[in-house]
């Protein structure tokens, strides 16, 4: 019985970790490639190729070995430091701003220049 929900735990961690990284990686190619130069974050091809290297690794190999936990990591720094310097690059989401703004928009709203 507890080998069981042991067994059934790590199926349910094995398919988020897929889910995870699968959705870092259609994250990844959707993304524009010169927006990862102008961050500064490697190139577009090498984080394709880390992360397609991760989804494959998350889908053979079991979440017990150490394979997996390697990719997990390589996903985990994707999406907490490249994508948000990606994203800012090429004008993607903005923290719940819908309607835009201009340039001269602060944290707390227009900024007038001092004035």
């Amino acid at each position: 019985m507890l080998m069981q929900g042991f067994a059934g735990l790590m199926s349910l961690l094995s398919l988020a970790l897929i889910l995870f990284s699968g959705f870092a990686v259609v994250d990844a190619a959707i993304r524009r490639e010169d927006a990862y130069r102008a961050a500064s974050k490697q190139t577009k091809p090498f984080w394709l190729i880390i992360l397609s290297i991760a989804f494959v690794v998350n889908w053979l190999f079991s979440i017990l070995s150490f394979l997996p936990v390697i990719g997990l990591i390589a996903t985990i720094v994707y999406m907490v430091d490249v994508r948000p310097a990606v994203r800012q690059i090429s004008g993607g989401g903005g923290r719940g701003r819908r309607g835009g703004g201009s340039s001269s928009d602060g944290p707390y709203g227009p900024y007038n220049g001092g004035r």
